[in-house]
């Protein structure tokens, strides 16, 4: 660890968001990890107020930034504009990568583009639920925000749901409503490392639940789903998704590490969504696909450190 005892790391936690929870348990971890790799790590809980936040940033005097923000505003490019302008190198992607992937109809016409498979979606206004006999698309289909991550607020609209009830009562986000097409099948996730043509994808994980598909509680709470690390797939099928998720990658213009979700339908790899602050907990998807190719979470953690930069 030559070279790295004096650096100065301070992880962004917290925030405001729906995802405040999840990213107090990555920050957390994140010290624990940067300290043990022998990195001076300290975490600050980011304040709204942004002259209060600037002010944790001079305390902290950091001379890297470990953004463990997740959701709306440490996740969406504003949290990087703000370290761009102060000329402070710091984690994940950039401020742009960022605000694009976390758009999700952004994405998926970067996506699109890119000749990667995608659902079909439209974008609806609250009043899109109000008439019971008429649906804004075929069932199934699932609806959700669309700029916000960790599945909040996301409904899957089956036969028999009667969540269409509940939303033309209220629906609780600001702007309009995403409606795609259910995929069908199975849940993948690759984590993919780097930038550029320096782009490792790392592995296949395939995600079982019982909650009928991958919820908040899936996600976080003991016990909501299985990962099965590598997925069960013929050659050509891993291949794929390997690939698939480099290019998605390269195409919002990633770096660092991201994570991307995927659907396997028959022989139809469909991507989800791109997601450019995953969890940083030891057993997190990433960190897990990370010890199965030979890295370990502080080591994980230290590579992130050090490919940190920022655009200014």
């Amino acid at each position: 660890m030559t070279g790295r005892i004096a650096k100065r790391v301070t992880v962004l936690m917290g925030g405001w968001s729906a995802e405040r929870a999840v990213s107090l348990n990555s920050g957390a971890a994140a010290v624990a990890a940067l300290r043990e790799a022998g990195y001076m790590a300290e975490a600050i809980d980011v304040a709204r107020d942004p002259l209060c936040f600037l002010a944790q940033l001079r305390d902290s005097r950091p001379d890297v930034v470990f953004n463990a923000l997740h959701g709306r505003f440490g996740e969406d490019g504003r949290i990087q504009g703000l370290l761009d302008i102060l000329g402070l190198p710091y984690t994940h992607s950039g401020a742009l990568s960022s605000a694009m992937a976390m758009d999700k109809p952004t994405a998926k016409a970067v996506f699109a583009a890119a000749g990667i498979a995608v659902a079909d979606h439209v974008l609806v206004g609250p009043d899109a639920f109000a008439d019971p006999d008429h649906e804004p698309m075929e069932r199934p289909y699932v609806i959700k925000p669309p700029n916000e991550g960790s599945s909040v607020a996301v409904h899957v609209v089956t036969e028999g749901s009667n969540v269409l009830a509940q939303l033309r009562q209220h629906w609780p986000y600001d702007g309009p409503a995403m409606v795609e097409r259910f995929i069908p099948g199975r849940e993948l996730t690759v984590a993919v490392m780097g930038d550029g043509d320096a782009v490792r994808p790392l592995a296949v994980t395939e995600i079982t639940t019982q909650r009928g598909f991958y919820d908040y509680d899936a996600k976080y709470v003991a016990g909501g789903s299985v990962h099965v690390l590598p997925a069960a797939l013929d050659a050509d099928t891993t291949a794929a998704c390997l690939e698939l998720s480099a290019r998605a990658h390269r195409a919002l213009g990633c770096r660092g590490v991201s994570r991307a979700d995927l659907r396997l339908d028959g022989e139809t790899v469909y991507l989800l969504e791109v997601n450019t602050q995953p969890g940083m907990t030891a057993t997190s998807l990433v960190p897990e696909q990370a010890a199965h190719v030979g890295l370990s979470f502080p080591a994980l953690c230290a590579w992130m450190v050090e490919a940190a930069t920022c655009d200014g």
